[in-house]
């Protein structure tokens, strides 16, 4: 947290920002709030596809093997196989 204070809490440390809140309520607060804007832009969609568990099971063994989960070797498996 580079040291700085939170505006509201006056805190340094996440962990005393965390112990702010659970005993605060931002209506207590609600004045000393400023509107925010932002925008996302959100990059990539998931969409699910079923798989057969003894497939799954093999997937998750390799991917603890390679150190990365089992989605991202999914992603890399199935990149590969389209762009044959």
């Amino acid at each position: 947290m580079n040291g700085d204070k939170t505006s509201i809490s006056k805190a340094n440390t996440y962990q005393k920002i965390g112990e702010y809140w659970d005993t605060h309520d931002l209506g207590e607060i609600w004045d000393k709030t400023q509107p925010a804007s932002f925008e996302v832009d959100i990059q990539s969609e998931f969409r699910y596809f079923p798989v057969e568990l003894k497939i799954s099971q093999k997937i998750a063994e390799i991917a603890k093997k390679r150190g990365v989960s089992s989605k991202t070797l999914v992603n890399l498996f199935l990149q590969e196989k389209v762009l044959q």
